[in-house]
């Protein structure tokens, strides 16, 4: 019998708060036993520390960059597993290193700072940390632009559809690719500048959040520019978990920018037509004000993958997994799966 497929928690919506955490593997085969071992302890330390509460909704998703996926000599590869590339256009993009990612979110900080301690002191010997951005919710969900971040995030069947790979990858069905950029805020250029032009760069009403009809959006729009569609004109959606971070003493605000897609491309597009511009040149204003310092592409492997990889096996010899189903209390299922957002 085939066990169902189950996927990292990649559906739940936005939480209180939040850590994520970058890191380069040691490049010696120690290292990537540890790695391998973390793997396969990952849902048991999830529930370790997840115990104390319910209510905390404490989830942790791991994400692998292609270089690791590669050292892991898994047999198989994701369709859409590179690293990300730089773009350079008006503004630039940067590609910064990482080989995991860390996605660890819970209603209450002290759960996330609890989790967080855990993996540093298993895979913190063996690994370069690049990057820990601590994030909260701020007011409604609005970023420290003081815009809601997150509205047009789909729900329901079409969350599943836009976030979760299916058969166009059976072997990686129920997987997810996920693109991290770290953003910094010239939060001084920002206020200096009018409600009504603020407005104009985002595409809707800042108190609000009532999106502008389209006639009247500038084709400059950060909501213009980041809306697309395949062929057949139906949008592609991604899920945004993004989280404001800062620290008022040394002047520095931001927004961790984090989307889930069943393919990097559609996210990797928009990033284009806001760097670059559509056409060229009409580029997103917001990156006037708004510089990423950090980019990276990650696979978001099933709960089933992960144990492969801690037993140190290879996909080759793997069936074809069915449709993925979302469990609570699988591998990986701590909490609901669906949260609302």
């Amino acid at each position: 019998m085939v066990s169902p497929t189950i996927s990292q928690p990649v559906e739940g919506g936005l939480t209180r708060a939040a850590i994520f955490i970058t890191l380069t593997l040691n490049n010696d085969d120690a290292a990537l036993q540890t790695f391998r071992d973390f793997c396969a302890d990952l849902p048991s330390l999830i529930r370790a520390v997840g115990f104390r509460s319910a209510e905390a909704e404490l989830t942790c998703i791991l994400g692998i960059g292609a270089d690791l996926w590669g050292r892991l000599a898994l047999g198989a590869r994701p369709q859409g597993l590179h690293v990300f590339e730089e773009i350079a256009g008006v503004h630039l993009a940067p590609s910064t290193p990482g080989d995991i990612l860390l996605h660890i979110r819970a209603t209450r900080p002290d759960y996330c700072f609890e989790m967080a301690t855990q993996i540093m002191r298993r895979l913190g010997p063996v690994a370069t940390v690049e990057d820990e951005t601590q994030g909260f919710k701020f007011f409604d969900n609005r970023d420290l632009l003081g815009f809601v971040d997150g509205t047009e995030n789909p729900n329901g069947v079409e969350r599943t559809a836009a976030v979760l790979i299916g058969p166009e990858d059976a072997a990686f069905a129920g997987g997810s690719y996920v693109i991290v950029q770290k953003y910094m805020h010239d939060l001084d250029k920002w206020q200096a500048m009018t409600t009504e032009s603020q407005e104009r760069v985002i595409g809707r009403h800042k108190l609000s959040d009532i999106e502008f009809p389209d006639a009247e959006k500038a084709s400059f729009a950060h909501n213009v520019l980041t809306s697309i569609n395949d062929d057949q004109g139906n949008q592609l959606q991604i899920l945004r978990d993004n989280m404001p971070f800062g620290s008022p003493a040394k002047g520095e605000f931001g927004t961790y920018f984090i989307g889930y897609a069943c393919e990097p491309g559609r996210i990797e597009t928009m990033l284009r037509n806001m760097f670059v511009g559509l056409p060229q040149g009409n580029y997103d204003r917001i990156l006037d004000v708004s510089t990423p310092v950090t980019g990276g592409l990650f696979f978001i492997p099933t709960a089933n993958i992960l144990d492969v990889i801690g037993a140190g096996g290879t996909l080759e010899a793997q069936p074809s997994p069915p449709q993925p189903t979302r469990q609570a209390d699988a591998s990986l299922g701590i909490g609901s799966l669906k949260q609302g957002d």
